[in-house]
């Protein structure tokens, strides 16, 4: 397929820039009202897209003014289906220096420790054209933690070794308290009609780009669907009887990348590490063995899911890395069933939910989101494929 057949206009306006939330109007005993807002992702729209039947679904019964809401989800689902969730954990990647002598203010973004004991990390720059190799960058007032640039990887990327002597815990609490959650750029780039920036970076990113499961560390950007289940939510599966299995899958920049062939059998994805445990792999394959479905939340778990199934449809254990690149036509193996966000055009992620879909049956579902105002990103509305 081609890059063009996955592109289509997002208005800045259907970006969302925080967690969905709802309204709440209180009136104390004099009568005086008082409207506040309550942070519910897991209230957040959802389309319904059915494999077989092709049937879209936006709202309840047809009636337009009651969309399907995530909520719903449990309309779709029976007691001892399984959902497979990423629990990847996101650090405080970007952090925000100055250069020696100049002064001069740069964004470095964490990517990944090469080597504990030399402190050595894997970091893109910006501006990139001013730091070169033996410049050193200052991270705090008291001129205590520094990095020294030692490589050159790509035209942003650099090697940097920090100079900071003490405990490898101690290090990495002193670079992540200078950290900020790493929010994607369409976020914290978005300009109002103005062309001014409007979404700073709040305190309450860090509990908001990062799933209540995340366990283990390691992603530079969150599972983003996982992001829509509270701690509420994950009890009503429970109660629900609908089993729960963890991949870990660390989310790279790579999935941000613009891709820059027009023929995608030529891209070239970026390799991210991931890890299936045998526990997990028992708990997934027994409950397909017994019929139950499987539902893949999020663009990373079918990825590590795909990485892994073998041709009986089963998943194996496995610690390593994948460079998978999913996009139509293609057969997925584990799961029958997949919840995922609406991405961006020309996203690595929409493509992998059009060849679980259909590409067909996934752009029009795309439109008909894009027609009714839908949200799109990470904190955006989300997207169910069922197979009926």
């Amino acid at each position: 397929m081609k890059l063009s057949q996955f592109d289509f206009n997002l208005p800045s306006a259907q970006v969302a820039l925080y967690p969905h939330s709802i309204e709440r109007t209180v009136t104390n005993e004099n009568g005086e009202k008082t409207t506040f807002k309550l942070k519910r992702p897991d209230e957040c729209r959802m389309v319904v897209v059915h494999k077989k039947s092709q049937k879209i679904e936006l709202f309840k019964d047809g009636d337009e003014s009651t969309p399907i809401t995530l909520l719903d989800i449990f309309d779709y689902f029976k007691e001892n289906d399984m959902f497979v969730f990423n629990n990847t954990k996101v650090f405080p990647a970007r952090l925000y220096g100055t250069k020696e002598k100049t002064d001069a203010k740069i964004e470095v973004f964490l990517l990944r420790e090469l080597n504990q004991e030399m402190r050595l990390w894997d970091v893109l720059v910006e501006p990139a054209r001013k730091i070169r190799i033996g410049n050193k960058l200052f991270f705090n007032e008291e001129g205590s933690l520094v990095a020294e640039v030692i490589d050159n990887t790509t035209s942003r990327g650099r090697t940097l070794r920090f100079l900071y002597d003490c405990p490898h815990d101690e290090f990495k609490e002193s670079i992540f308290a200078l950290g900020q959650p790493p929010l994607p750029r369409y976020i914290i780039d978005h300009k109002d009609s103005e062309g001014n920036l409007d979404r700073p970076v709040t305190e309450d990113d860090t509990n908001d780009f990062q799933t209540v499961f995340a366990e283990i560390e390691g992603a530079v950007t969150a599972p983003s669907t996982g992001l829509h289940f509270t701690r509420q939510m994950m009890k009503r599966l429970d109660i629900h009887g609908i089993r729960t299995a963890f991949v870990t899958l660390h989310c790279g920049l790579g999935i941000f990348h613009p891709i820059e062939v027009e023929d995608l059998s030529k891209h070239k994805m970026d390799s991210e590490e991931m890890h299936v445990t045998e526990e997990a792999c028992n708990t997934i394959n027994t409950a397909k063995r017994n019929g139950s479905k499987i539902c893949c939340v999020g663009a990373s778990v079918l990825k590590a899911t795909e990485t892994v199934v073998g041709t009986d449809g089963y998943i194996k254990p496995y610690d390593g890395w994948t460079n998978k690149f999913i996009f139509p036509p293609y057969n997925y193996g584990l799961a029958d069933s997949c919840l995922v966000n609406l991405y961006h055009p020309k996203s690595t992620m929409v493509m992998a939910t059009a060849a679980f879909g259909g590409y067909d049956l996934v752009m029009d579902a795309y439109q008909q989101a894009l027609k009714n105002g839908y949200n799109f990103g990470c904190f955006g509305d989300t997207m169910l494929i069922v197979n009926d």
